[in-house]
């Protein structure tokens, strides 16, 4: 019987097909894969680029594009008939002679452009690779036929142009070094599209290049994995190989930080890490991330990833509030009351009006969450010889004496309520785990939180109490720690050095985008600015190098003459959306301010228009299609009860600032394909020009 490898650019094909037609494919498919004497035949493609191209006719009007090596096939795409002859005609398939992975190109198109690269070479002398030297080309992959146009080319633009029509391993040096890099430089190009080592490459061996190309071809063992792999989401079986490669290495030695863009796919690394680690069945897997809607939305996907139930029960998903709370909970015997809000900034008050130490209840929060609790300060000498980095007012020993006093006053007004904060939760729920994980590793002695690994989602937003916590969870050990994040969307003002809380994590960085397209990554990297974003590791990282996989419509930005107007187009724009036939939950309405939310909820209502329509916070961590950002005006984004007066703080208040404009670059970077902003009046000054 043959064997089955599928690209995935098949699924996709199958995915737009009629519900009949389809149904047609996959019993053709069936039959193929179990040897059934009606199952369709191999037909070899008359003057092939490739002479193991064949096509497979699989329903009425309806081929697959295939690549036999022995008894394997690689289904490589099902499109009409006419369409299917003419891709295996001008397609070729290589393996890449420095790193072993598989090439598609469209060998046909390749050669049309030669001619023009040829009459272009001839009125001018330069260049582009000059500099290099055949063999450095050759030792790095490039293909002869490609080295051949290469030579001829005189400009970036010549490079860029042919971009489409090569595959990705062999443009990723070759751009690196039109872009002034080194060798070096393109190495590490190359080295991205590499997610298996190599420890030998034989060029003339396709299927073993194949093996080494998970984001090119997933190999089915059967008629159950078939099924699976051809209806499930692509996301559960392809991964971009820096994906793949973060995803699924044993044995990390170190914690490890995967940081990268909106939309780079960390989250879906951590889901892919989270069901590798459950299926070597090592220990349980505890997932952590920063709300209950986003634990729920992960849950739900780890559903669809992990179809074994043994295995996925091995991974515990939940939002870090919700942990605390169970551990203190099981600790003290009834669940703990939490302060509201409200009562917080109230007892603040009091705590700064009775001590009278001239600084507001809101300094006076922030410099027990941001000092005191951060450092898990216990008395007022450790208070005293604290540093109090990104604090922007100084405070001499008297001034901190009087600060810890109003501290103090405040947590005994706290105490009198029965109640506590999420925060102090978690700093407690840490010290209970700290006494009981320790012999974890050698499985004696009471547990608690019995997890040998630790995957967290949305790192940026989590407070150094809550670090603290997930380092008591697991004990420390080879593949302990898996996190990613993304400082550049942090929506909550905490800053924290993981090596500080016991993680000592080395840095991965995701630089693909594979949501928005170029056009909207752009406008939303302007409209983030604001220079480089305090990392989880020392130093800070920029968005530098973060590119799109694809080009599309730029963003939509409109300014309106009234409230009423704004709500308006909004309705309209929304209609028009759903018209076209996007789903209405692709779609989502954002604003900043919960009177915006309501005005628009009102009138998508009444307009009969059911869409989500939520806060900018509650957009983090959301994937949807189309995204209108409503009220990005002056006075209204930056929210200015968000902002520490400047008199008052000038550090907190750039730190405010800044935390604004995450807020709002997270929400525009949540559609995959359109974005709608509105304002009336002035536009907000974080809005690129």
């Amino acid at each position: 019987m043959p064997r089955l490898a599928i690209s995935p650019e098949f699924p996709r094909e199958l995915s737009a097909l009629a519900h009949a037609v389809r149904a047609d494919v996959l019993v053709a498919i069936r039959r193929f894969l179990v040897g059934d004497p009606e199952a369709p035949v191999p037909e070899r493609v008359r003057h092939a680029r490739d002479p193991r191209t064949v096509t497979l006719r699989l329903a009425e009007g309806r081929r697959a594009v295939a690549v036999r090596l022995g008894d394997l096939y690689w289904l490589v795409t099902v499109l009409q008939d006419a369409e299917a002859w003419e891709y295996a005609r001008r397609h070729r398939f290589t393996v890449n002679a420095a790193i072993g992975v598989v090439e598609s190109w469209d060998a046909e198109a390749l050669e049309a452009i030669e001619p023009a690269l040829r009459r272009s070479a001839a009125s001018t002398d330069r260049r582009l690779l000059a500099h290099i030297c055949d063999g450095d080309l050759l030792h790095l992959g490039i293909d002869l036929r490609l080295l051949r146009l290469v030579r001829l080319m005189a400009t970036e633009a010549h490079l860029t142009a042919a971009e489409p029509l090569i595959p990705e391993s062999q443009y990723a040096p070759l751009a690196a070094l039109a872009a002034g890099g080194g060798m070096a430089e393109a190495w590490r190009a190359l080295d991205a599209r590499r997610a298996v080592l190599a420890e030998s490459v034989d060029p003339d061996d396709l299927a073993a290049a194949l093996e080494r190309s998970p984001d090119q071809a997933a190999f089915v063992s059967g008629p159950p994995a078939l099924e699976r792999l051809l209806t499930a989401p692509e996301w559960c079986t392809f991964l971009d190989p820096p994906q793949h490669r973060l995803a699924h290495r044993d044995g990390y030695p170190y914690p490890v930080l995967v940081t990268g863009g909106a939309g780079t796919g960390k989250t879906l690394v951590a889901l892919h890490r989270a069901a590798h680690l459950a299926r070597r069945a090592t220990g349980g897997v505890l997932f952590v991330t920063f709300s209950q809607g986003l634990a729920a939305d992960l849950s739900a996907r780890l559903d669809v990833l992990i179809e074994d139930e043994v295995v996925r029960k091995r991974v515990d998903v939940v939002n870090i509030d919700r942990l605390a709370h169970r551990i203190v909970g099981e600790a003290e015997g009834r669940p703990p009351k939490l302060a509201s809000p409200g009562d917080l900034a109230e007892l603040w008050r009091q705590a700064a009006e009775a001590c009278a130490t001239g600084h507001g209840p809101a300094f006076l929060m922030r410099e027990w969450e941001q000092v005191v609790l951060a450092q898990n300060l216990r008395d007022l000498d450790e208070y005293l010889a604290a540093s109090r980095v990104g604090r922007g007012v100084e405070l001499d020993a008297d001034e901190r004496r009087a600060v810890w006093a109003c501290v103090q006053d405040f947590l005994e007004r706290l105490r009198a309520t029965g109640r506590r904060t999420l925060l102090q939760l978690a700093a407690e729920a840490s010290l209970l785990l700290g006494r009981t994980t320790g012999d974890l590793l050698e499985g004696g002695g009471p547990r608690r939180e019995p997890y040998r690994h630790l995957i967290v989602d949305e790192a940026q937003d989590l407070h150094p109490a809550q670090w603290r916590l997930l380092r008591a969870a697991v004990p420390p050990a080879p593949d302990d720690v898996f996190v990613v994040g993304d400082p550049h969307q942090r929506v909550f003002d905490t800053h924290v050095a993981l090596a500080e809380v016991g993680i000592p994590a080395r840095e991965s960085r995701l630089r693909v985008c594979y949501r928005l397209p170029q056009e909207i990554l752009s406008w939303a990297v302007r409209l983030r600015g604001g220079g480089p974003a305090d990392g989880l590791v020392e130093g800070s990282i920029g968005l530098d190098g973060l590119r799109s996989t694809r080009n599309g419509e730029r963003p939509a930005v409109l300014r309106y003459v009234s409230p009423e107007a704004e709500l308006a187009g909004l309705v309209n724009q929304v209609r028009e959306w759903l018209a076209d036939g996007v789903p209405a939950e692709s779609v989502a309405v954002a604003a900043r301010s919960g009177e915006l939310v309501r005005a628009a909820r009102t009138a998508l209502r009444a307009a009969g228009l059911d869409v989500k329509v939520t806060t900018l916070h509650g957009m983090k961590g959301l994937e949807l299609s189309r995204v209108a950002v409503i009220g990005v005006a002056d006075g209204v984004v930056p929210a200015p009860e968000a902002l520490t007066p400047v008199e008052e703080d000038a550090a907190a208040r750039a730190h405010d600032m800044q935390r604004e404009r995450g807020l709002l670059y997270t929400a525009c970077t949540r559609t995959s394909e359109l974005l709608y902003v509105s304002y009336t009046g002035r536009a907000s000054p974080f809005l690129p020009p």
